[in-house]
């Protein structure tokens, strides 16, 4: 497997889950890494964990949602490492599920401006300093099966992750002549602090009798699985592939 080495990769919502598992395999490739996220003791630590196994990483608190704050991740990758490389756009959250009458506005702002605005904001930053560096690189956004699929009580979050697919197919029409590789993974159900809050609300029940049965795998993914389709999709084995939509859901969005 072709290395990493003296390559800069900056991964949002990088502080648990999938984020912090691409952290890793990103380090283990020899790639430095820079990581955000908003809880600065997470990122401390895990910063502190993959130097320790020999890598290199630097930390930056932000709020994808806040311009400023991206502009300044961005700027602090290229203070810290001279470069980025890859670019993964992980952070999102599900927000609070509830009816379109029901919900409030504020609900539905905060969930697009973290999903769906917050990519925007990376990858509008994201591509100036590629562009500026003149080397390329390759960009990650991740998307959710809910690009593709609505689920009742889930509108701010499945227009977030659907409006994905449109930004991401639009952004590599636009920088591939440039060198900059734009694409978007979907994953399934995965064993992340966010997939046991959504198991908690829908019950056991639920969970075993509905939604796991969908899955051909029956059972959820890992974490490191999803990331290493990440971190395939920036690497020189994947040169030819842009704008294109990789879905590692156990066979979740097959199943009729």
């Amino acid at each position: 497997m072709p290395d990493m080495n003296d390559k800069v990769a900056l991964i949002t919502g990088a502080s648990s889950g999938i984020g912090r598992a691409t952290a890793h395999v990103f380090a283990a490739r020899g790639a430095k890494v820079v990581l955000a996220a908003r809880r600065e003791d997470e990122l401390m630590a895990l910063a502190a964990e993959i130097r320790e196994h020999g890598a290199e990483a630097s930390y930056v608190v932000t709020d994808v949602a806040e311009a400023r704050d991206v502009e300044q991740m961005v700027t602090h990758a290229i203070d810290a490492y001279g470069r980025i490389d890859y670019a993964v756009n992980n952070a999102g959250i599900e927000g609070r599920f509830s009816g379109i009458a029901e919900m409030p506005v504020q609900e539905w702002d905060r969930v697009i401006g973290i999903n769906l605005r917050g990519v925007f904001l990376c990858l509008q930053h994201q591509a100036r300093a590629m562009l500026a560096g003149g080397h390329g690189g390759a960009i990650v956004n991740v998307g959710s099966v809910n690009s593709f699929l609505g689920f009742a009580g889930g509108a701010a979050y499945a227009t977030s992750k659907h409006g994905l697919i449109g930004l991401t197919t639009s952004v590599s029409a636009e920088l591939a002549s440039q060198g900059i590789r734009v694409n978007l993974v979907c994953p399934g159900i995965v064993d992340t602090p966010m997939h046991r809050r959504l198991r908690e609300d829908i019950g056991d029940a639920i969970y075993d009798d509905v939604v796991l049965p969908r899955v051909h795998t029956k059972r959820a993914g890992q974490p490191q699985e999803i990331a290493g389709s990440i971190v395939f999709l920036c690497s020189d084995e994947a040169s030819y592939i842009t704008g294109t939509t990789l879905t590692p859901d156990g066979g979740l969005t097959l199943t009729i």
